[in-house]
């Protein structure tokens, strides 16, 4: 086939999901409540540490189970996109690493920094297969980021470094426009993390 074939082919397939978000009206931003997270101040008055850990992990799971973050831990092979967590279009698989398929690999599509409706980050990839969140309640996700089995070797203290900075972790605050955004911002997210450490980690 000649090159201009392959070009119009790609092309295609690279404005498939752009079209399908621009016409899903689930896909504006929300203004709603729960696009809020509380401040630290809000747990200071729970005296009991498990109870006050159990109260911040939840606040915590507003962003945990927000489509920005649940998107990219699917149970499946497939990523999800969209606020309602479609299949990602077009079809490509988690690969070697979380990084796709050989020659259909994340940063074909995903570069650097968003792109118009396409996200974007330099290590754009899914999470591991065993950190799947998709499908599971707060308190399974909970006891699954505490097993280091299955949070990535992580210990505690270096899961709250994760949350608090990691850049790729940061994209949940700062997706394309026609993406609503994870509840708060990372240095809020970071901070009740930590407190939810300091108090115990307990899960809801």
């Amino acid at each position: 086939m000649s090159q201009p074939h392959w070009i119009a082919i790609l092309g295609v397939l690279l404005m498939a999901p752009l079209a399908v978000a621009q016409s899903n009206p689930d896909n504006a931003r929300s203004s709603s409540p729960s696009a809020t997270l509380q401040p630290l101040s809000a747990f200071a008055d729970i005296a009991d540490d498990t109870q006050r850990a159990r109260a911040l992990f939840a606040e915590i799971g507003k962003v945990i189970q927000h489509p920005r973050c649940v998107n990219c831990h699917p149970r499946t092979e497939r990523p999800l996109q969209g606020e309602a967590g479609a299949l990602h279009q077009p079809l490509v698989v988690r690969g070697a690493g979380g990084m796709g398929a050989a020659g259909m690999v994340c940063i074909t599509c995903h570069n650097a920094d968003n792109f118009r409706n396409v996200p974007g980050h330099p290590r754009w990839h899914l999470a591991p297969a065993e950190m799947a969140w998709e499908g599971k309640s707060l308190t399974e996700i909970c006891d699954q980021i505490k097993d280091r089995e299955r949070n990535g070797g992580k210990t505690l203290a270096e899961l709250g470094a994760h949350m608090a900075n990691d850049t790729l972790v940061a994209y949940g605050w700062r997706p394309p426009a026609h993406l609503e955004p994870a509840p708060g911002d990372q240095q809020r997210f970071g901070q009740l993390f930590h407190a939810w450490l300091e108090a115990g980690a307990h899960c809801p």
